[in-house]
């Protein structure tokens, strides 16, 4: 038995030397399962720390569950991206199996928001830091805010979005009734709004009505904005499009596509079914946008005004404006605010035509086109000061640039439509 004890311990040693063995490990060692790696994400970086100071929750589930990630990163070692920033692209999906592109984007900066947030805390509470909701929740705004049935133009008086600076009852029903961060949304009164969502129509109201214009103006009844998807915070998710700056380089038919289409957006915020006059108050290079498929749509809606020309607006509540810590969140408040009887048919057309088409257009075409297209640009650019009118003014200038576009596949909104119709 000796002999038998000391073999077994021989074989023991043996198979124990075997298992250390660096080149037999990797051969019987079972596969280490693979952890997907995900976005931790923030409430800081969100802004869900701010709620209910926040634009919404609708879309939150979707950036948890990672149906919403930044940049191009479908499959993720993943990390958020710098706060700082304005706007970030993204992918977004219903299934996990199509990816969309979208943009995610901040009411306003990082620094601007952060400012904001001192001001109301140092102006109401005198404490550096504290709870924006217990600090809003004093003031006279929000109090009348919590016991209104309608939202009517006395409460957004004083409020610095161009939308509401002329407001009439009928547009404020509007906001009301397809406010897309209530889940049963269809009443103009506000019996569906618990005290949270109040405040937080109002926050987004006072700091950027971006989100709320492409709520209540949607891209599925054929208004020229992105759709919105949803929000998160501080974060708005709509559809993505390029800005027009990228295409200020372009061939000479895609500049004229877009200036044509650009002419249309201008031509139907003057005329549209719903009687509702649209204005810019600024523009810049990232003001339009265009579509994956050539078609070209209002970017940023932040500086859009809007006066009813059916019902009119508020002149008395203009006249006698009553400003708050709501109405200095984004802005000098000591600016002043602008008549809504001074407001040009032409304003926006104008601003255009300095801003954006001679960018677009500058050095495209050949000779004689090019004079003729600066020569009405420099026209528009003065503001029209003869009798032609605004109408005939665009139209000339549309029939103009429309034999210079092209038809093929690049210009998938009306391709290959424009091959059988001279519509498109």
């Amino acid at each position: 038995t000796e002999p038998r004890k000391a073999a077994d311990s021989w074989m023991l040693l043996l198979v124990l030397a075997a298992s250390c063995s660096p080149s037999l490990e990797a051969t019987v060692s079972p596969p280490v399962p693979h952890i997907k790696p995900s976005y931790s994400f923030g409430r800081t970086f969100l802004g869900l720390d701010k709620c209910n100071a926040c634009i919404g929750t609708s879309i939150c589930k979707k950036f948890f569950k990672e149906e919403i990630r930044f940049d191009n990163w479908l499959s993720s070692r993943l990390k958020l991206p710098p706060s700082y920033l304005l706007s970030y692209s993204g992918n977004y999906t219903d299934d996990a199996k199509s990816w969309r592109m979208v943009d995610i984007t901040r009411l306003t900066t990082k620094y601007q928001h952060d400012q904001a947030d001192k001001r109301i805390c140092t102006a109401l509470l005198k404490t550096r830091t504290c709870s924006l909701e217990r600090a809003l929740r004093r003031t006279a705004r929000v109090q009348k805010w919590l016991r209104a049935k309608r939202l009517t133009p006395d409460l957004v008086q004083g409020l610095p979005s161009p939308m509401l600076r002329c407001p009439s009852q009928r547009l404020l029903d509007r906001i009301v009734r397809r406010y897309a961060e209530v889940p049963d949304a269809g009443s103009i009164y506000m019996d569906h709004l618990t005290e949270r969502d109040k405040l937080r129509l109002l926050y987004t109201l006072a700091v950027n009505s971006h989100p709320i214009l492409l709520q209540i103006f949607p891209d599925v009844e054929g208004w020229p904005f992105p759709r919105y998807l949803g929000s998160c915070g501080r974060l708005v998710v709509s559809a993505s499009t390029r800005p027009l700056r990228d295409f200020f380089g372009a061939a000479p038919e895609v500049a004229a596509d877009l200036a044509v289409q650009l002419l249309a957006v201008l031509r139907s915020m003057g005329t549209n079914d719903l009687n509702y006059f649209f204005y810019f108050t600024h523009v810049d290079a990232g003001t339009f946008g265009v579509f994956s498929n050539g078609h070209l749509f209002i970017r940023d809606a932040s500086t859009l005004g809007i006066i009813d020309r059916e019902e009119g607006t508020q002149q008395a509540l203009q006249a006698h404006e009553h400003k708050d810590i709501f109405s200095c969140l984004t802005v000098d408040c000591q600016s002043a605010a602008v008549s809504c009887n001074s407001i040009r048919e032409e304003q926006s057309l104008v601003m255009v035509c300095r801003e954006l088409l001679p960018k677009l257009l500058g050095g495209k075409f050949l000779r004689a086109v090019q004079e003729e297209v600066d020569g009405f640009l420099q026209h528009c650019a003065d503001g029209f000061t003869d009798d032609q009118g605004i109408d005939g003014a665009v139209a000339k200038l549309a029939e103009l640039l429309k034999p210079l576009r092209s038809c093929d596949a690049r210009f998938a909104y009306r391709y290959p439509d424009c091959k059988y119709s001279d519509k498109y």
